[in-house]
């Protein structure tokens, strides 16, 4: 049932990540009205595999929307979508039916092709903006295309479509092949100078121009859906929706989602230089051109406690518990490079490893290592953010499922030296979708006022040096400088 008072035409914004499909129905104002979740599982068939199904996603999407417009019987003004990136998929454009499996961001059976390409790293990085890494979509596709078309003559003919979710999720929405700038800048495939498809780096990537999607603006003309004809107004990346939520509309401030994986993110006038960062665009609009941003993702923050929940057999809850018990880990460290390692390192042959241990080392020493984890991770790009983008960051904006937890935004205030602002609102990436969906429809207007933010102020007597030292050695021995 609706939540509060609704304020003008409202719109729906779904969510789409790695564990769940969320949706909400959000007012003019901003204010949650209803919100709705279906549950979406992962499968790893080999190590460091990682897929989910396509159809089921599909369904779930279709849920969630079904269900919201049964639940509220006012007008809606559009649909806002937010999806996971850099997730690949191909399917069959005459039937729509899936040639593969949706292959997750954190997914690295393509770790030896990117090995095979290391001489190319450079220019990849140079056109792109991104490093040569298998978290990106470029490599997916060619794996995908190479198990099912490698000579890649269906592929030239059109008779296969590559996509990311939000291409997926487009072409079952509205029946068009359609990519969102954004998104697209997350493929590796994107020259992030033109905002064009480069036909370099597909000829690199032997990926068929064919195959490929229609760059579109995040709010590209309305498309009527078959949920009742509501029309889709918008879609943005979950990070990029993230940042949109926030209200940053400029260059000046950094934010952190906090999920499954982590992401900062920030605004930027040029395109990124240097080795910890990427360059990506945050969106594109019909009246507001192209927005550019920098970025750092960190693969294992959330799915390293989940992890070492399982291993200890306990809950998220008592993980937590555990770890508020102790005012430190006792020498322990935890680098999950459960997947390598990504910003500010770029490093897919590092491998997690616990150091440390002692005898008096307990569960809790451990709980607490796995959360510090996840601050120091966030940290380390941060201060690389800062070095290569020659700008501080005494406030830092937060947001995403673990950012609730007010004891690890003042453990990232106090191992970090800055102020955490996190959003009082849940589910930011929605948010930002159904921000973006409200103003292409024209039922709302940009907030003249600042969000409502919790902030955490780090403690003066915190002096984190000394733990900040001890996890780059950490980090050092993971990446195989150190000796373990």
């Amino acid at each position: 049932m609706p939540e509060a008072v609704v304020r003008g035409p409202v719109t729906i914004a779904v969510d789409q990540g790695t564990s769940a499909t969320k949706g909400l129905i959000v007012d003019s104002a901003g204010v949650v009205v209803m919100r709705v979740s279906e549950p979406l599982e992962q499968t790893h068939p080999r190590p460091g595999w990682v897929e989910q199904d396509p159809v089921a996603m599909r369904e779930s999407v279709d849920a969630v929307v079904r269900r919201l417009l049964a639940g509220y019987e006012g007008t809606v003004a559009g649909i806002g979508f937010s999806t996971q990136r850099e997730s690949a998929i191909a399917w069959d454009p005459r039937s729509g039916a899936p040639l593969s499996p949706v292959l997750g961001w954190q997914d690295r059976r393509t770790a030896d092709h990117a090995v095979a390409l290391a001489s190319h790293a450079a220019r990849v990085r140079e056109v792109s903006g991104l490093p040569l890494d298998p978290m990106f979509s470029a490599l997916k596709f060619a794996w995908i295309l190479d198990e099912i078309d490698p000579n890649r003559t269906r592929a030239e003919a059109g008779r296969i479509a590559l996509g990311t979710v939000d291409s997926w999720l487009l072409w079952n929405a509205v029946g068009e092949h359609r990519i969102e700038i954004g998104n697209a800048s997350r493929t590796q495939l994107l020259d992030l100078s033109t905002g064009e498809w480069s036909a370099e780096l597909l000829e690199l990537f032997r990926i068929p121009r064919a195959c490929l999607p229609r760059i579109v603006a995040s709010d590209a003309a309305a498309r009527l859906t078959p949920y009742a004809g509501v029309p889709l107004r918008g879609v943005l990346g979950d990070s990029h929706a993230a940042l949109y939520g926030h209200g940053v509309r400029t260059p000046g401030d950094v934010k952190v989602t906090y999920g499954t994986g982590s992401s900062v993110m920030g605004l930027t006038e040029a395109i990124v230089e240097g080795p910890g960062l990427v360059g990506t665009i945050a969106w594109g609009t019909e009246a507001g051109g192209i927005a550019r941003a920098f970025e750092g993702n960190i693969l294992s923050t959330g799915a390293t406690l989940v992890w070492l929940a399982r291993l200890l057999g306990t809950t998220l809850h008592e993980l937590d518990g555990l770890a508020r018990t102790v005012s430190d880990s006792g020498g322990v460290d935890i680098v999950p490079a459960f997947a390598g390692l990504a910003a500010p390192w770029w490093d897919e042959r590092a491998t997690g490893i616990v150091s440390g241990l002692q005898l008096g080392s307990d569960r809790a020493r451990v709980a607490r290592a796995a959360f510090e984890s996840i601050a120091l991770q966030i940290e380390d790009v941060l201060s690389a953010a800062e070095r290569e983008g020659g700008r501080q960051f005494a406030r830092v904006l937060a947001d995403g499922g673990p950012s609730r937890n007010p004891w690890l935004m003042q453990l990232q205030a106090d191992l970090s030296g800055r102020t955490v602002a996190r959003h009082d609102g849940a589910d930011l990436s929605a948010l930002g979708a159904a921000r973006l969906a409200a103003l292409a429809a024209g039922v709302a207007e940009e907030p003249t006022e600042a969000a409502s933010h919790s902030e955490f102020v780090p403690d003066p007597a915190a002096d984190a040096a000394p733990r900040r030292a001890r996890w780059s050695a950490a980090v050092a021995r993971a990446r195989g400088i150190l000796p373990t």
